[in-house]
């Protein structure tokens, strides 16, 4: 499969699995802590919910050239806001079965062509970074929903994978937007899973190991990509994990502070 078809295979794999576990939670569960510190269980599928309703639209433009009617997104995310826990959870589980249906409709030709106007971005990108994006807010916070219920909730694997070669390639700026260089002492090259990590005036990830590391990174790569989303915090960090070299795992937490 192309890269693209990968992202859309993951995104349907994140929606089952997600909205199974969903299924099995009770109303203490769903307004229960979640990995993310500000955000209840709940919020964390309102946030879903709301994500799956606003990406569908552009990618409907781009599919078919029409423009179907919308809310605007303060709208949107003002009427998932106002919604019960147990409404967020089950509107999660309908709208991203909406997008993901949609999304794995495109046939060949669509998944190679279109390009998606996300409306926060200068220009549009191809479906595969679109739905690269999209893969990696639900991988994400699939694994917030699980920090709040599992002690060693962990990144699937294959999503994991997925979002490291998207990182390493047509993702690359979004490392840009999120990283704080300067929170390493010194230059940085980190070696990690077959690819190489340079932090100095910017954060750059390549999906080729470096010549001459200066550190490496130890441990299963959806650890790394969750570190690289702040994920990766003392309570949540395998105990395989090891930074050797001229960093330390918690310099990292600093440069990816998470959003």
């Amino acid at each position: 499969m192309t890269l693209v078809d990968r992202v859309i295979s993951s995104l349907r794999s994140r929606h089952d699995d997600l909205a199974g576990l969903v299924a099995t939670l009770d109303d203490a569960a769903l307004t229960g802590p979640s990995g993310a510190s500000e955000w209840r269980v709940c919020d964390v599928l309102s946030h879903l919910g709301s994500g799956a309703e606003i990406t569908l639209r552009p990618v409907v433009v781009a599919a078919t050239g029409t423009e179907p009617p919308t809310d605007g997104n303060q709208a949107i995310w003002d009427r998932w806001n106002a919604l019960s826990p147990r409404e967020q959870a089950s509107g999660f589980i309908e709208r991203d079965e909406v997008l993901v249906a949609t999304l794995e409709g495109l046939d060949d030709d669509q998944r190679r062509s279109v390009s998606i106007d996300l409306g926060f971005l200068p220009a549009p990108v191809p479906l595969e970074v679109a739905a690269g994006m999209r893969l990696s807010e639900v991988a994400l916070h699939e694994w917030d929903v699980r920090a709040g219920v599992v002690a060693d909730a962990v990144l699937d694997e294959e999503a994991a994978g997925t979002l490291l070669e998207l990182h390493a390639g047509p993702m690359a700026m979004m490392l840009g937007f999120s990283s704080r260089p300067d929170a390493v002492a010194e230059p940085v090259v980190l070696a990690v899973a077959g690819h190489g990590l340079s932090i100095g005036d910017a954060v750059t990830l390549v999906a080729e190991p470096p010549v001459a590391p200066t550190a490496t990174f130890n441990g299963p790569v959806e650890a790394f990509v969750r570190l690289l989303a702040g994920r990766l915090g003392p309570g949540h960090t395998p105990d395989d994990v090891e930074v050797v070299g001229n960093t330390t795992l918690d310099e990292l937490r600093g440069v990816f502070p998470g959003y």
